[in-house]
């Protein structure tokens, strides 16, 4: 039993020691082409060059891919802030089926119509929290 013990774990060992050895990858010889618009070392550079575009940013995404916009609300996703911003209402602010609201101290509903209960700055996300403070 020992004997066919060992064999068989010889025969692991060695099957399995092949599939470490592979063989080399083959080198091209080909150039590797030039980009458009580069020249090549050693050859004279003609080619007009253009201004870069102006550096205007890009719009944020208007959704999150991790929480659900509000409901029936024109809003966007302020990913620094980590929640949406509703467009038609001042410092109100939506995640995960809560409305958060600035007006010299925070409060919270579950409709952007209210009723709305104050709280302390433990109570809004975290991205909020450091945006205004409290």
């Amino acid at each position: 039993m020992y004997r066919a013990a060992r064999i068989t774990l010889l025969g692991l060992v060695v099957g399995l020691s092949a599939c470490t050895v592979q063989p080399p990858v083959p080198q091209s010889q080909e150039p590797i082409p030039s980009l458009p618009g580069k020249s090549q070392p050693g050859t004279p550079h003609n080619v007009p060059q253009t201004a870069p575009p102006a550096n205007t940013p890009a719009p944020g995404p208007k959704t999150s891919s991790h929480f659900a916009p509000p409901p029936g609300g024109n809003s966007h996703w302020d990913a620094r802030l980590g929640v949406y911003v509703l467009d038609n209402a001042t410092n109100t602010f939506y995640r995960q089926r809560t409305y958060y609201r600035w007006s010299n101290g925070w409060s919270w509903s579950l409709s952007p119509d209210g009723p709305w209960q104050e709280t302390d700055v433990s109570g809004v996300p975290p991205g909020l929290s450091r945006q205004f403070g409290n």
